[in-house]
């Protein structure tokens, strides 16, 4: 009788097991088409031993097999294996018939597909697993932002590629490779595709192969945890999104009032000339006729070692700066400190002083020229831009421009105590080698934007 009890306890134990693994179902059945529609192109799609085949058209638009299903909150699995052409995942996609946005020129019969993409880049470039928005936005999350994920794709090989979209969170594998975690919500639902990417005449017959394409979604979704080394790019407005917070980043604006903050060399007076609208901080353009200013804002709190996102948005002609290891003097409303540019290079005469460009924007002002990054990643006035300042505690400092480092040097070396000798700070004594400081947001006069101010103390 016990080992009748015993065999029924390993039978219920076995059954609650079997219960929990994961559920999936199969997108594709290894032998047809079904469930699956061409748009935008005319590239070939066939299956051949259990594998969807895409060959590419000359003269033809991209070309997507989209699923007939429209989907939300899902995990996706797939195996693909590409040669040396670029294609894609696109989801939570549509296809836009409005004739205000068709190119005639792209030769668009069904609906322009727009949405998000995940990348299969096999170049050297290697942003595989990276997100691009499909006739919208461009390029969101490219692997320069997670170098550890560069090498995670093989070429003319087999890959395994693991995306999950649950809310507005987006996530991508490549061989079990943590590659993207991006916050975004412009949509929230759509369908799956398959990309053969338009290409040249040389180009014409190569060839992706998809296989293994399978979903979960609703209560079959099992994500996977945390892995807290992802870098996120999150795109909704002051939100702290799972992975941040695990990572330990706080709002060092709260989108709603400037506590937190005072004016530069003030402790009690009234924060002049800045304003809280709609999630959006807006430092006001001064008035010329006026000689009094409204002051730089420092945060109230204090950093050694951190690192520091925000989005800003310039006006024609505009010049700003965030400043670090900032020091104050009495009570002027200006602090010293070390500047990350923000700046109109064009219209604004100090991008043209300073020495070989290093008053341009996202440069260490007047002692260090930012790289210059490709001109797609250059946001034009009015836009948004996304920057970044990390400073490690070996004194090790990036300034990051629109997902690209830009800047870097090592605070206090020999090199950065000659750049300071050669530059405007040369008479001031130490400079920018405070233990700690605040964070300074310039006022300079001109109307600029900040909005997604985060940041969080790093150790060694």
């Amino acid at each position: 009788m016990k080992k009748y009890y015993l065999l029924l306890l390993i039978m219920f134990f076995n059954a609650a097991i079997f219960a929990q693994k994961e559920t999936w179902k199969n997108l594709f059945d290894g032998k047809t088409l079904k469930g699956w529609k061409i748009l935008n192109g005319k590239a070939k799609y066939q299956v051949v031993n259990g594998t969807i085949v895409g060959t590419t058209v000359t003269g033809e638009p991209n070309s997507f097999l989209a699923t007939d299903v429209d989907y939300g909150d899902f995990i996706l699995e797939l195996d693909l294996k590409v040669g040396n052409m670029n294609s894609g995942i696109q989801i939570r996609s549509f296809s836009d018939t409005s004739s205000k946005n068709v190119n005639a020129k792209e030769k668009v019969t069904d609906g322009r597909v727009r949405g998000y993409q995940v990348e299969i880049d096999p170049s050297d470039r290697a942003w595989s697993g990276g997100i691009y928005d499909e006739a919208r936005r461009g390029w969101m999350y490219q692997t320069e932002m997670n170098p550890a994920a560069k090498n995670a794709f093989k070429r003319n090989d087999w890959n395994r590629y693991r995306i999950e979209a649950i809310g507005s969170v987006i996530r991508t594998w490549i061989n079990d490779i943590p590659v993207t975690y991006m916050v975004d919500d412009m949509t929230l639902k759509g369908f799956i595709a398959l990309q053969v990417h338009g290409v040249k005449d040389r180009e014409d017959g190569q060839h992706v192969e998809w296989k293994n394409i399978r979903i979960q979604t609703g209560a079959a979704m099992k994500p996977r945890p945390l892995d807290n080394t992802t870098p996120v790019a999150n795109y909704t407005l002051n939100t702290l999104s799972p992975q941040e917070i695990a990572q330990g980043f706080s709002l060092l604006f709260n989108g709603k009032n400037l506590d937190g903050w005072r004016t530069a060399g003030q402790t009690t007076s009234t924060i002049n000339g800045w304003e809280v609208n709609d999630g959006i901080l807006h430092v006001l353009a001064s008035d010329p006729t006026q000689n009094s200013k409204s002051g730089d804002i420092v945060s109230v709190n204090q950093f050694k070692a951190f690192e520091l996102n925000f989005d800003f948005k310039l006006t024609e002609g505009a010049n700003s700066g965030i400043k670090y290891f900032v020091t104050e003097s009495g009570t002027s409303k200006a602090g010293l400190g070390l500047e990350y540019q923000i700046l109109d290079d064009e219209r604004h005469p100090d991008a043209k002083l300073g020495t070989e460009g290093n008053r341009t924007l996202s440069s260490l002002y007047d002692l260090i020229p930012a790289d210059k990054i490709d001109a797609r990643f250059q946001q034009k006035i009015g836009e948004w831009n996304h920057g970044k300042i990390v400073v490690y505690a070996n004194n090790l400092v990036q300034h990051w421009l629109n997902g690209f480092k830009v800047v870097e040097y090592r605070r206090g070396s020999n090199i950065y105590k000659v750049l300071v000798a050669h530059s405007k700070f040369v008479k001031n004594k130490n400079f920018g080698l405070s233990d700690k400081g605040p964070i300074l947001l310039q006022e300079h006069g001109n109307s600029v934007f900040f909005k997604n101010i985060k940041i969080r103390e790093l150790k060694n």
